[in-house]
């Protein structure tokens, strides 16, 4: 879905997943969790800084297990940075990102909310990413955030 925001996008994907929701808040703040659930498919995740408090920094990097990755700011990665907007226990974070990348396409702050919302069967998880800059497709970013929405099911539905 897409909608209006400084670059005049917001991408967003929804999923049930089969946990509640405070389990699925701590997979969100989590360090290591979210270095294994958030890269989407191809790609792999690692956590350089995380600060899992409202106001507090991350530093992720995204690596394409091809080698001939299309990366934002190396041939193979995507590094971003960011910060914890606003953290509500079991129910929402909102991070605030940005991409390193000399392209200015990439530019700009990202707004990611993902809120939780308790339903019959687990939670409904659903992403909503503001203000996406221009240089991410559409296409690929909607399939980015359903992979994402499936590693985050797989990875608290096993627990």
């Amino acid at each position: 879905m897409a909608g209006a925001g400084e670059h005049g996008r917001t991408d967003t994907g929804s999923r049930l997943i089969k946990a509640t929701p405070d389990i699925i808040y701590r997979a969100l703040i989590e360090p290591q969790a979210v270095a294994s659930w958030r890269p989407p498919q191809g790609m792999r995740g690692e956590v350089l800084a995380f600060d899992a408090r409202e106001g507090g920094t991350f530093r992720m990097a995204f690596i394409y297990e091809d080698e001939h990755g299309h990366g934002k700011t190396t041939d193979n990665a995507d590094v971003f940075e960011g910060r914890f907007a606003e953290l509500i226990p079991g129910r929402r974070v909102i991070e605030l990102v940005e991409f390193e990348s000399d392209d200015p396409s990439f530019a700009g702050t990202m707004r990611i909310v993902t809120t939780l919302e308790p339903v019959e069967g687990g939670t409904r998880v659903t992403v909503s990413c503001e203000n996406v800059p221009p240089g991410i497709s559409e296409d690929d970013h909607r399939e980015g955030i359903a992979s994402s929405l499936e590693n985050l099911a797989a990875f608290v539905e096993a627990r």
